[in-house]
Formats: C-alpha cells, structure tokens, sequence
C-alpha cells in the first residue's frame, strides 16, 4: 500500500511540474560558466528535475546496496553463531550421557 501511495504522490508531483513548466515557455538567459545561452524555461524546469530525479535515484540505489551488503554479512553471522550453538549442542549432549551415572 505504501508504495502505491508514493507512486500516486510522485504522479502528482510529475503533474504541477509539467504544468509549471508549460506555463513558463519564455526564453531566459542560463550562464553555465564558459558560455551564456538564452534556453526555454521548460526545458530549465525539466532538466533541473531530472537532475534531481538522477541524484534522488542514485542515492537510493547505493543505499540499498549498501543494506543489501550489510544483510548478507549479518546473515553469514547468524549462520555461523547457529553452527556453533548446534555443534555446542551436540557436546552438552554427549557430556550429559557420560556423567549421568556419576551422580
């Protein structure tokens, strides 16, 4: 449910930025540094969400990596900490059988 309501949240947001974008279609002047360009509004708005959409997007994949690797090793860690309660296990179990009788 919680994805769908982010799905709907981002259409919206998609929606007035397509809208305030049309709206303003006046040339303006955009001074990269090296060079001074006259661009289309929309295409400013357009492009700087799209930047945004990029660095939004790359940071959660490099988060998910970054859990995604952080999980494996915690499982790694849980099988090994099994192993060694099964194997721990295994040799309270043969102890209990030898001194049982010495009490």
């Amino acid at each position: 449910m919680r994805i769908q309501w982010s799905l709907i949240a981002g259409l919206i947001f998609a929606l007035l930025t397509a809208i305030f974008a049309v709206i303003n279609v006046d040339p303006v002047q955009v001074n990269f540094g090296f060079d001074v360009v006259n661009i289309p509004l929309i295409l400013v708005i357009l492009g700087c969400a799209l930047i945004g959409g990029i660095i939004v997007g790359s940071y959660g994949i490099f988060r998910q990596y970054k859990l995604q690797k952080q999980i494996k090793s915690l499982y790694a860690e849980l099988t090994k900490l099994r192993d060694a309660d099964t194997s721990l296990d295994s040799f309270n179990t043969d102890n209990d059988g030898l001194t049982g009788g010495l009490n």
